[in-house]
């Protein structure tokens, strides 16, 4: 019986693998992935078990029912499919609390990766892409995703900074970077839904590291316009209406109209990368904890952006 377990977990594995619309990612990307996480989560794995007294003789005890490729192949279909543990405890043939486990441990090491620009070039925080936009001279593009999330339980504290200002949903937030490319060069760690765009990025000290930093340009909707003044220039957002009470001279309106639909031309790469990480059904709704949002956030863009680094790169595929 055990041996035709295996079997099956076998043939499952390489249907996983050989099927891009399964993990969205080719079987190149998750090769990498086995060969960079792998003694990542081993010694993760040794250093808990070194941790405690040991009880047992070195070798005993209870074996791993997934081997570590399996585990990983089950938290990337859970990402892409937000499929239940409960589903994927049936496929990999294991118990439910495995599953979660097994995703409770590779989902911080997949964020912990960073976004991948190229080959051997990584951007884990806001400074690092500030520098690499400064250093390749692209132009930056930012926007704000929210993403729906259950609802903290009546009574709990801070229980309606969760509620959306602009969808009235309880959701939270992430702060999205891509280039003119559309590739994803960055998301923030998450915060709740009511935190306005522009004080999401204060947070994150965008108008420090654009003023101690190389001058770039950086792309906003209106949401940021207040930014442009605080950044000299370099945060572009959509013109002002220079006039909001007056009727406007025949002209304005046309010239107004065709430079905000200028400006909005440029920033539709950050829609598509912002779409392409909604494809990963994890940040559609998320219905688990809301304290592993920012992981999950983190984890998706640096997958998603492993896989472009490979599809938007001139050149034979590999």
């Amino acid at each position: 019986m055990a041996h035709h377990g295996g079997v099956v977990r076998n043939v499952g594995r390489a249907a996983i693998v050989s099927n891009r619309r399964i993990t969205g990612l080719t079987a190149d990307v998750i090769g990498e992935l086995v060969v960079e996480v792998g003694p990542l989560w081993h010694a993760r794995h040794q250093a808990r078990l070194a941790s405690r007294p040991r009880k047992r003789a070195a070798g005993a005890g209870a074996k791993h029912q997934l081997v570590f490729v399996d585990r990983l192949l089950a938290t990337l279909v859970h990402l892409r499919h937000g499929a239940t543990h409960d589903v994927l405890a049936c496929w990999f043939g294991v118990d439910r609390s495995t599953i979660t486990r097994a995703v409770n441990e590779m989902r911080p090491l997949l964020a912990e990766r960073g976004c991948t620009v190229s080959q051997g070039v990584r951007l884990r925080t806001l400074a690092e892409v500030v520098s690499h936009l400064g250093r390749s001279g692209k132009t930056g593009i930012i926007d704000g995703t929210e993403i729906r999330v259950r609802r903290p339980a009546a009574g709990s504290k801070g229980r309606e900074k969760f509620i959306s200002g602009k969808n009235k949903q309880n959701a939270v937030k992430s702060m999205v970077v891509t280039d003119a490319s559309g590739r994803v060069l960055w998301c923030s760690p998450t915060r709740p839904a009511s935190c306005p765009d522009i004080t999401h990025a204060r947070q994150l000290g965008l108008i420090q590291l654009l003023a101690d930093g190389p001058v770039v340009e950086v792309l906003g909707d209106a949401g940021y316009q207040v930014l442009a003044a605080q950044t000299g220039g370099q945060v572009v957002t959509p013109p002002h209406r220079k006039f909001k009470k007056n009727a406007p001279p025949h002209w304005y309106e046309d010239m107004h109209e065709r430079q905000r639909k200028a400006h909005s031309s440029r920033r539709i790469p950050v829609e598509h990368g912002i779409a392409h990480l909604k494809n990963w059904r994890a940040l559609a709704r998320h219905l688990g904890r809301r304290e592993h949002m920012s992981d999950t956030v983190q984890a998706i863009a640096g997958l998603l952006s492993h896989q472009q680094s490979i599809d938007l790169t001139p050149g034979p595929r590999r």
